[in-house]
């Protein structure tokens, strides 16, 4: 999945020559699964047309302050509605322009409206590019903030070959990409996280079990992803899904199996969040074949599992250590015992006994305990809210 996903995004197109290679930029957007708005300039539309762009949105494209029936367009609320602008290609006219504070077109007016981050991809002549005026101008917006993507070298229309072209729509989602990842708190950090349930097997079509769905700890893996995490994700059996580019997706069954993929990883790890309902125990013999049913009554034996957040407690070293405690009764008092003999640096208690909260539900009510025993409550919210508190959390702890 694409940082790009859900973002809302202004493309701003100028009149020139390049103004075909916004058609290709807005699909990849659209691609990426952001959402889209063109603003054309007067001159754009003799090169590219509302048509096609609007088609390619799926959003009605922005040329001019009113429409036929005049209806008036809120410049200022699309300027105030976008994550990030981008204004590919820039004219050299519309480049001094934003300099100067022009606002004689609607792209300029919503320019100025912006709140957000502005890329700005450049394009025109040899000549033109290398002039004074233009890179002063270059000079001068990234100064004030905007983030500029550099001219590529090739053929030119005028017939010249040098810097000047606008860069590929590949590179331009490329350098957004790569600034809104430096810009993300928990970037080059590794979180390694468990989820799910484990099926501990009796013989080959039956297990011991919980009824975990893993909603939880997916939605912590999509947060940490979220602020620029490498994940690595170890879950149980679960019908949930998610897919990044910086994502490792290790799918286990049982309990030594998610311990063993744990235990690869931890040290590597920054943050070890341990929010899989792992089985305490698991039988002491798997039969072969499946059992038949023949008495009335049968003995399992079961022995021990391996305790996965104890371990991880003995190998800790740098690491930050979270917890969860799923309690039904003496719930502060269980969750403070747990928190020191695992060694943690704070734990997540949800209660059975609160509506709303516990397994196979999309909403938790959580309490945050931490090493001086402060206690944080917070109301009942859904699981994605929930990630979000913990994190929030998280990064207060790791100072970020």
């Amino acid at each position: 999945m694409s940082l790009l996903k859900n973002k809302k995004v202004i493309v701003g197109v100028s009149g020139g020559i390049a103004a075909y290679k916004s058609t290709f930029l807005v699909r990849l957007l659209i691609k990426a699964g952001a959402e889209v708005k063109v603003i054309l300039t007067p001159g754009a539309e003799e090169f590219v047309t509302p048509l096609t762009l609007s088609t390619l949105s799926k959003n009605p494209v922005y040329s001019t302050f009113a429409d036929e029936e005049k209806t008036w367009f809120n410049h200022v609320d699309i300027g105030l509605w976008a994550d990030f602008m981008i204004i590919a290609p820039v004219t050299a006219n519309t480049l001094a322009k934003l300099v100067s504070g022009h606002a004689d077109n609607f792209l300029l007016t919503s320019y100025l409206s912006a709140k957000c981050p502005v890329y700005l991809a450049p394009a025109m002549d040899l000549d033109m590019y290398q002039h004074p005026s233009t890179q002063a101008n270059l000079n001068l917006l990234q100064q004030r903030g905007n983030q500029i993507i550099p001219a590529e070298s090739g053929e030119l229309a005028s017939g010249l070959a040098g810097q000047g072209r606008m860069a590929e729509p590949e590179n331009i989602i490329r350098f957004i990409e790569n600034d809104l990842s430096s810009k993300l708190p928990l970037r080059n950090k590794k979180i390694l996280i468990t989820a799910g349930p484990t099926y501990e097997a009796i013989d080959p079509v039956r297990f011991i079990g919980n009824h975990s769905s893993g909603k939880m700890g997916y939605q912590l893996a999509q947060r940490a992803l979220n602020l620029g995490a490498n994940v690595v994700l170890v879950s149980g059996p679960t019908s949930q899904k998610l897919d990044h580019n910086h994502l490792d997706l290790i799918q286990v069954t049982s309990a030594t199996q998610m311990l063993d993929a744990c235990q690869k990883h931890f040290s590597e790890a920054d943050v070890f969040i341990a929010s899989a309902a792992v089985s305490d125990y698991r039988p002491k013999n798997i039969a072969t074949q499946k059992i038949k049913k023949s008495d009335t009554e049968i003995q399992i034996e079961l022995v021990k599992n391996p305790d996965i957040l104890f371990e991880m407690g003995l190998q800790k070293t740098n690491q930050v250590l979270i917890g969860f405690a799923l309690e039904t009764n003496n719930e502060i008092e269980n969750a403070k015992k747990k928190l020191q003999k695992k060694n943690l640096d704070f734990i997540v208690l949800n209660s059975l006994q609160d509506q709303g909260a516990g397994f196979q539900k999309d909403t938790n009510r959580i309490q945050i305990i931490d090493q001086q025993n402060n206690i944080d409550s917070y109301p009942l919210k859904s699981k994605k809210e929930v990630a979000e508190d913990i994190f929030d959390v998280l990064l207060k702890k790791m100072k970020l």
